[in-house]
């Protein structure tokens, strides 16, 4: 989930990127909101249609067209890490205390079992935003997606600080052919049991010491990876992108195939963006976002099982769906967006996060599930716009006012020396 990257208006040349940021935060909270006031019309739509998983997807690709452009744009990884700090920690903070706050109170437990880790491995994994790959339960739902968020921002710090930042679509082809491979070798029996890549590195070596390890990692690979001289900024970039990729391939929750494929579907966001703007030709976009999708419909024809009865027909229909969503929205790119839409996508983020936490207090504290109530998800929704519009303003616009100010350079420029950034 991208946290929108500033009050924006609906004649923005990024309100496109806003409407779809909103509509994508929206089938998301209402997908969720189905289980507590629409149950029965959501058992029914369940073998059909994922509105989840869409909305993920169409979030996946907003990120892969627009964060590697925003790191190339600074040309700074310091300003890019410093900016991606103050756009999601200040209210991911505030909504994962909110989510534990009824646990330290003894009034609720912990969801998926996180009160059975020790506190400190809890805690380490959540500030990494990478703990749905390092085997610990999201202390909310929706947290996973930031994990997969968190890998990809590795990645293309690491293509950027070699020179590689323009190789968006080899990734992606890479990505969704190892993909494929990881779905072979399942089918094949090679990747099952102790073989499973499925939080292997966990399952060997214990979930503490692989959380430990990761923080240590990335205490090095951040600061590094910013540093103003050449080595340390290779060497530090390519250790973040050596353990995102590690991670997601061999300790995910979700099977190999599947995160990477999310990781593809962000860097044939990126091409999509590097052919409007020249970087490459359009053929090549094209041809990459073929190979993204034809990989993504055959991986999840041969392996959806977790996405119910008619597994394939879900996968497929979803990312279908999000892929023609995205395409609409780039081709009306030019055109002027509903204040509405944009204001929707300026909260986003807030609407993303705070969902989860207001369904849960209708559900444990009002009794409200277990019935079809349209009034109810209708009130709902009023009041999870209403939180989100005043926790963008108060939380989320603050910390990315100070993010900015931090993020100004005050050092020579970091950018590779030998690569021009400007399209």
């Amino acid at each position: 989930m991208l946290p929108a990257l500033g009050v924006s208006s609906a004649s923005s040349r990024l309100g496109w990127l806003d409407a779809l940021r909103g509509a994508a935060a929206l089938a998301v909270a209402l997908h969720h909101a189905s289980y507590v006031y629409l149950p029965d019309l959501r058992v029914r739509l369940a073998d059909w249609f994922d509105p989840g998983l869409f909305g993920v997807l169409v979030f996946f690709l907003v990120s892969g067209y627009i964060v590697p452009a925003s790191l190339e744009r600074r040309g700074s990884v310091r300003g890019f890490w410093v900016g991606r700090f103050f756009r999601i920690y200040p209210l991911l903070a505030v909504t994962c205390l909110l989510a534990v706050l009824p646990f330290l109170l003894g009034v609720l437990g912990l969801r998926a079992g996180l009160e059975q880790y020790s506190p400190a491995t809890a805690v380490l994994a959540h500030m990494t935003m990478l703990q749905d790959v390092l085997n610990v339960p999201n202390a909310m739902n929706v947290l996973w997606t930031l994990s997969y968020e968190m890998a990809f921002y590795l990645l293309v710090v690491a293509l950027f600080v070699v020179g590689g930042h323009r190789r968006s679509a080899p990734a992606a082809a890479v990505l969704t052919v190892v993909a494929l491979v990881a779905v072979a070798l399942t089918a094949c029996g090679l990747l099952t049991g102790a073989y499973a890549p499925a939080a292997l590195l966990s399952r060997t070596a214990g979930t503490g010491p692989v959380v430990a390890v990761t923080v240590a990692a990335l205490a090095v690979a951040i600061p590094a990876a910013s540093s103003g001289r050449p080595a340390p900024r290779v060497a530090g970039g390519l250790l973040g992108g050596l353990l995102a990729l590690a991670l997601v391939a061999v300790n995910g929750r979700v099977g190999a195939w599947e995160g990477l494929l999310m990781l593809a579907a962000m860097f044939m966001g990126t091409a999509v963006h590097r052919a409007e703007h020249g970087q490459i030709s359009r053929r090549t976009a094209g041809a990459t976002g073929a190979v993204v999708l034809t990989g993504a419909l055959a991986a999840g024809t041969w392996n959806a099982a977790p996405y119910g009865r008619n597994a394939q027909l879900v996968w497929c229909g979803a990312v279908l769906a999000a892929a023609a969503t995205f395409a609409a929205g780039w081709r009306l790119r030019h055109r002027r967006f509903p204040a509405w839409a944009t204001g929707l996508g300026t909260i986003s983020f807030s609407v993303y996060l705070l969902h989860p936490l207001l369904l849960m207090v209708a559900a444990q504290f009002f009794d409200v599930s277990g019935r079809e109530d349209a009034v109810g998800l209708a009130f709902f929704l009023l009041v999870l716009i209403a939180a989100s519009w005043a926790s963008q303003r108060w939380i989320e616009a603050p910390a990315q006012r100070l993010g900015r100010r931090l993020a100004r350079p005050s050092a020579p420029d970091t950018r590779p020396a030998q690569h021009a950034l400007a399209s």
